[in-house]
């Protein structure tokens, strides 16, 4: 699964802008039909796309797209536009079934049999935008394509006519919902946007507290965002060092017989020693280890 502690957005019809991403070294690059793209212009954006993913060397960037939501009367002929160029994946906004899912997976997979292509060689990510998708989340989250879920703020503050907040208060109980089912599905959880992209003071609050519940990565709609955010996911050396202690001290005393021990004043036990190994994790991936 790859890592995205960065997901940025790049509106699809402007070829500059994906040229730019590139460049980034961000974790994933996502061209977007939906919100980035006017109505008029949905046409442009694909073949865009398509030019994209034909000639641009992403390098270790990730390649997804963003389709029309379901339901917009886009959606099929983004899928059908885009799939034989093969994204590594496709993000569907404002998701609120399963039979939503089904319709995406049985589009990938018809095209992966089509191309002779590996099963759930392109992944899914979908994004819960509204109060319904949040209600619907245990029935959506177990479907074997997808990789991750998608907190969007905005649109499900829309959703419920909630005024959102810099603490966002309004938001805390869905934001805390779509990180424990990505938890309880083994998914990646992608946080919200932080739409005031020259703050960036209040994003590393953001994204740090975003990392602290669980999340491992976050929207981002500006280049300037990507090292903030990158940093806010990635374990600092200091944290890897002692998760490293811990994982390592825990296999010498289970070795010994013990069970629970102390180490720098604290109880170390078993749920001290997962979270320890999801940090170590977390290091690997990120190439810090």
């Amino acid at each position: 699964m790859k890592v995205r502690r960065a997901l940025l957005y790049m509106p699809a019809t402007d070829w500059n802008k994906i040229n730019k991403a590139i460049t980034l070294n961000v974790d994933s690059i996502c061209m977007d039909m939906e919100d980035g793209t006017a109505l008029n212009r949905k046409a442009e954006a694909r073949d865009t796309i398509i030019r994209a993913l034909q000639e641009l060397s992403f390098g270790k960037s990730e390649k997804l797209v963003r389709i029309n939501s379901i339901g917009s009367g886009f959606e099929k002929e983004d899928l059908e536009s885009v799939l034989p160029f093969h994204p590594d994946g496709i993000v569907i906004p404002k998701i609120e079934s399963g039979s939503q899912i089904d319709w995406a997976d049985e589009m990938i997979g018809k095209e992966e049999q089509a191309q002779g292509w590996e099963k759930y060689s392109i992944r899914l990510l979908v994004c819960i935008e509204t109060a319904l998708g949040i209600v619907n989340l245990k029935e959506m989250a177990n479907h074997p394509r997808l990789d991750g879920l998608i907190f969007g703020a905005e649109d499900f503050a829309a959703s419920i006519g909630a005024t959102r907040s810099r603490g966002g208060w309004e938001v805390m109980v869905a934001r805390s919902s779509v990180v424990t089912h990505a938890a309880a599905f083994g998914l990646q959880a992608l946080d919200m946007i932080f739409v005031d992209f020259r703050d960036q003071v209040n994003l590393k609050i953001e994204a740090s507290q975003a990392a602290a519940m669980g999340f491992t990565g976050k929207q981002i709609i500006h280049p300037a965002q990507v090292a903030p955010v990158q940093e806010a996911f990635t374990p600092s050396a200091s944290a890897i060092e002692y998760a490293q202690r811990v994982v390592d001290t825990f296999l010498a005393h289970q070795s010994d017989g013990a069970g629970a021990y102390e180490l720098d004043g604290k109880m170390i036990d078993m749920p001290i020693v997962k979270n320890a190994q999801k940090v170590i994790d977390r290091a690997k991936a990120a190439g810090k280890i």
